[in-house]
C-alpha cells in the first residue's frame, strides 16, 4: 500500500498555496498558462545496479519477503507460478496504459518475469482506476493498494475480513487486483503503478533502512530501482516456490544472488541496524495527515531522538532532520534551514542516496533565493537536475527547474530563466497535472525572490 503521505516538492518558506487558481502577479518572465507547454514524457529507463553486499541483501530479501508493513511475520513464500497477465478496468489516466507497457518490458527485460498486459477478464492482476474519494473510503491512508482475490473495489467491502484477502494467510499467488486513483497526476498514478505491481508481484514489506528501493515508506525513490529489479528477478528464480519456509528460502538466496549480481560478492557487508517501529511511528505522525501542527513537531522531534540514540549515520538520520525541517518551515526558517543542511550532510554521506540529496537541495536552493544568494542557489540546483531526469521524477525537475530559472533571473539572465521556466512546465504537466496546481507553483517558487 502506498500511503497517501509523502515528500511533497514543496518548498517554500511558509505554507505552500494550495487554493483555488488565481493569476500570478509576476514579472512577464512567468509563462502564461494559457499557452502551456504539452506534457513531457521520460525516455528509456536506465537504472543504477545495486552497490550493496550480497550479504546485506540476502538480509533484506528475507526481511520483505516473510514480513507485512505492519510487522507481523508471513509463515510461507508465496509467488505467481507460470505466465502472468495484467489488464486495465475503471477509468485510467491517458498515461497509465503507456507506463504499465513500459513498466511490464522493464521486468520482462531487467528481472526475467513472464507478464504481459491483455484484455481478457482472467487476467491474473486486475488494475482499476477509481477515484480518491473510493479509495479512501475502504482505507483512508491509502493513495493505492493492492489486494488478493478480488478483481473489482466493489467487492472489497464484502471481501475485506475474509480469509481470502488476508495476505497473512495467503499460500499462492493466483489473481490479485491493484487500485490505483484515475484523477490524480499522471506521475502519482505512475509511483502507485510501480510500487502496487511490485507487491503484486514480490515483497509485501517495506523497510526504511534501504536507502536505493521503492520498498521504503520514505516514498522518495518512485519507479522500480536496480535493486528492487534485483529483489524481483530473485523472487521468480527456479530455486524458489511457493510454499517454503524463511530457513529454506534462506539456505537458497545467497546462491540466487551470487548468481545474478556477482558485483555483490565483492562488496563488504555494512549490516544497518533495525529500524525501531517507535521511529516509524513517529515519523508517519509527523508526515501524515490528521495531525496537528504542535503533534507533528514533536513526533520529528522524538523521531530525531531515536536517531541519534541509535547512532545512525545513514538516510533515515537525514530523513529524521529532513521531516523536522518541512515541519518548521513556516515557523522557525533559521532551524528549518539548519535541519536540511544537516540531512543533506548524512546524505552526502550515504550510497544510493542521490536522490534523497536531490531533495534537501532543492529545500537550501530554496532559502538561498529567498536570501538574494543566486550563485549558491544554483550551485545547489545544478547538479541535481540531471538527478532528478535519471530517477524519473517529473515534479521533483520541474520544481527544481523553476528554482533554476528564479536564480537565473536574479543573475540578469532573464532569456535563460524564460527557457528553463517553459521546460518546467512540459515535466509540471506530467509530474503536477492540473493547470491551477501549476500556476501554484509558479507563484510559490516566483515569491520566494527578495525582489518580489
Amino acid at each position: 500500500m502506498r500511503k497517501v503521505w509523502m515528500i511533497p516538492v514543496c518548498v517554500a518558506l511558509v505554507a505552500c498555496d494550495t487554493g483555488a487558481p488565481q493569476e500570478p502577479a509576476t514579472r512577464a518572465a512567468v509563462p502564461d498558462t494559457k499557452s502551456l507547454r504539452a506534457m513531457k514524457t521520460f525516455g528509456p529507463t536506465r537504472p543504477s545496479p545495486p552497490m550493496r553486499s550480497n550479504r546485506d541483501m540476502t538480509r533484506d530479501f528475507l526481511d520483505l519477503a516473510f514480513s507485512l508493513e505492519s510487522g507481523r511475520d508471513l509463515n510461507v513464500f508465496t509467488r505467481f507460478e507460470g505466465p502472468i497477465t495484467v489488464r486495465v478496468t475503471g477509468t485510467p489516466v491517458p498515461t497509465l496504459v503507456s507506463d504499465l507497457d513500459r513498466l511490464l518490458a522493464r521486468l520482462r527485460n531487467e528481472a526475467g518475469i513472464n507478464v504481459r498486459r491483455t484484455n481478457s477478464s482472467q487476467a491474473n492482476i486486475t488494475i482499476e482506476a477509481v477515484t480518491r474519494a473510493q479509495i479512501q473510503r475502504q482505507l483512508p491512508k491509502a493513495a493505492c493498494f493492492v489486494v488478493p482475490n478480488i478483481d473489482k473495489l466493489s467487492d472489497y467491502r464484502r471481501a475485506k475480513h475474509n480469509k481470502a484477502t488476508n495476505w497473512g494467510l495467503l499460500e499462492k499467488r493466483e489473481k490479485l487486483a491493484i487500485f490505483l486513483p484515475s484523477d490524480s497526476s499522471p506521475q502519482e498514478v505512475r509511483d502507485c503503478l510501480h510500487e502496487e505491481l511490485a507487491q503484486a508481484l514480490g515483497p509485501l514489506n517495506d523497510l526504511y533502512r534501504l536507502p536505493d528501493s521503492v520498498f521504503n515508506d520514505d516514498n522518495v525513490h518512485t519507479i522500480l530501482t536496480g535493486f528492487d529489479m534485483l529483489m524481483l528477478r530473485a523472487y521468480y528464480a527456479p530455486e524458489l516456490r511457493n510454499g517454503m519456509s524463511r530457513g529454506e528460502v534462506a539456505a537458497r538466496i545467497p546462491g540466487i544472488l551470487a548468481r545474478y549480481n556477482p558485483r555483490g560478492q565483492n562488496i563488504a557487508a555494512r549490516y544497518p541496524s533495525a529500524t525501531p517501529r517507535s521511529w516509524v511511528k513517529d515519523i508517519q505522525t509527523a508526515l501524515g495527515p490528521g495531525t496537528r501542527p504542535a503533534q507533528r513537531e514533536k513526533a520529528a522531534q522524538n523521531a530525531l531522538r531515536t536517531a541519534e540514540k541509535a547512532g545512525w549515520t545513514d538516510h533515515r538520520r537525514a530523513f529524521s532532520h529532513f521531516a523536522l525541517g518541512r515541519i518548521t518551515q513556516s515557523s522557525n526558517t533559521a532551524f528549518a534551514k539548519q535541519q536540511f543542511q544537516i540531512a543533506n550532510r548524512f546524505y552526502s554521506q550515504t550510497p544510493g542516496a542521490e536522490l534523497h540529496r536531490a531533495y534537501s537541495a532543492s529545500q537550501l536552493a530554496a532559502h538561498a533565493i529567498n536570501e538574494g544568494n543566486a550563485k549558491a542557489a544554483l550551485s545547489l540546483v545544478n547538479p541535481q537536475i540531471p538527478v532528478a531526469k535519471r530517477y524519473e521524477n517529473a515534479s521533483l525537475l520541474a520544481t527544481l527547474l523553476l528554482l533554476q530559472a528564479e536564480a537565473m533571473d536574479m543573475q540578469g539572465r532573464a532569456t535563460e530563466a524564460h527557457a528553463a521556466r517553459l521546460d518546467s512546465i512540459g515535466w509540471a504537466r506530467y509530474g503536477f497535472g492540473a493547470d491551477w496546481v501549476i500556476r501554484a507553483k509558479l507563484r510559490e517558487i516566483s515569491a520566494l525572490s527578495p525582489r518580489q
